[in-house]
């Protein structure tokens, strides 16, 4: 499967291969297996270590989730948590997908701010404020989709600072443990 971000207008960003795992109480699992490939315009790079991705179940109001956590192991810079905020995160196929790529499961919409847990001094910070701060005002974010993602960077900072469940090392190595299992890394030249 592949799980698709776009920016606010539409435009690609990344595009993450992926296999899906299962669910739990906080909503559904993709692995990433290393040598799996993640590629947007101008980039592309194969995982180093496996990776998890949480989508959160969705929202009664919207359908929809408004982040993806990813839980790392042995990533080459430390990153142990890496949150994406984002729009309409759900589950479904994208019309924009062409007939190379793997199905779609997965899409939303990128919105910039990350959380960010690595292991070491540095900590946990809320990630990429220039680019927000930028994309505001050539997007023209609605005034409410702004209030709603500023408030949650917040939120989730403090509870990856503070390891609650989903963003505790636990919950996200059940999965990691269960992507291992599955025996799905490749090399990283094919």
């Amino acid at each position: 499967m592949t799980f698709r971000w776009r920016k606010w207008d539409g435009s690609p960003h990344w595009a993450n291969e992926g296999v899906y795992l299962g669910a739990d109480q906080w909503g559904d699992w993709v692995g990433q297996p290393v040598g799996w490939r993640s590629r947007r315009p101008g980039r592309e790079f194969t995982a180093e270590g496996p990776n998890v991705t949480l989508i959160p179940h969705p929202s009664a109001e919207t359908g929809a989730a408004d982040f993806a956590l990813t839980v790392n192991r042995r990533h080459p810079k430390g990153v142990r948590i890496y949150i994406d905020l984002g729009w309409d995160v759900r589950w479904g196929p994208d019309a924009d997908a062409v007939e190379t790529e793997l199905p779609v499961h997965a899409t939303g919409i990128d919105m910039d701010l990350d959380v960010v847990r690595v292991d070491g001094e540095r900590g946990t910070w809320v990630d990429d404020r220039d680019e927000w701060a930028e994309h505001l005002v050539q997007y023209r974010y609605p005034a409410d989709v702004i209030a709603h993602l500023e408030a949650l960077a917040l939120d989730l900072e403090h509870r990856v600072r503070a390891q609650v469940p989903p963003f505790d090392a636990a919950t996200g190595d059940v999965w990691l443990d269960a992507l291992e299992a599955l025996g799905l890394d490749r090399d990283p030249g094919r």
